[in-house]
């Protein structure tokens, strides 16, 4: 049953999903500064790396709505109120965010959208909520690693890199600092879980 885009629930869905990403992104700005304070470069990096990836996800499902510029759209919608003392419940915390877009929220949207006649924005919803389940996941990765005590600390030989130069190291555990640049182990990573080398 194809829908006048004005009179769409798709219209409403892109503008809640708009707000949504937006506001994840600062969420996760937000968090970032606390991981730096506390230290954590690599969650610094980690929340960083994921709002710049929502901000993408707010322009896409923004430009759609270049349809009906200069018009206000009133929607409804609930958002999070993510704030923390602790890394690891802000991690927990954006996890299952993360997820919850996945699915029900981009699912159905992305049905709703196909219903309506927009195949388009549909696949958009379709192809960011998976990317908002590996968000999920590796929030997940990093919360288990923190937890467990593990982040910077292997049973075995590892690969390990600082974010702040580059220097690879291998052994079981990341040094307490950098030998090259001396920046804290907040810096060093696994070197599989580093952004680029993924």
């Amino acid at each position: 049953m194809a829908v006048a885009f004005e009179e769409s629930e798709t219209k409403k869905n892109l503008m809640r999903a708009f707000a949504g990403e937006s506001q994840a992104r600062n969420r996760y700005t937000f968090a970032a500064s606390q991981a730096k304070k506390a230290g954590m470069y690599v969650i610094e990096l980690l929340f960083r790396y994921t709002a710049d990836q929502e901000k993408e996800h707010a322009e896409i499902f923004y430009n759609y709505l270049n349809r009906v510029a200069g018009e206000n759209i009133v929607v409804d919608g609930g958002y999070p109120v993510d704030i923390a003392k602790d890394l690891v419940s802000l991690l927990r915390k954006a996890q299952h965010n993360e997820y919850e877009e996945f699915d029900p929220v981009y699912k159905t949207f992305g049905e709703v959208a196909m219903k309506e006649g927009f195949p388009e924005i549909a696949s958009s919803f379709q192809q960011i909520a998976r990317i908002e389940k590996l968000h999920g996941d590796r929030f997940g990765r990093f919360a288990d690693q923190l937890e467990k005590g593990t982040l910077f600390v292997s049973d075995v030989s590892t690969k390990w890199i600082c974010l702040n130069c580059g220097e690879v190291l291998e052994c079981k555990e990341a040094p307490m600092a950098c030998p090259v640049c001396h920046h804290d182990r907040g810096y060093f990573v696994r070197l599989e879980l580093s952004p680029l080398e993924m």
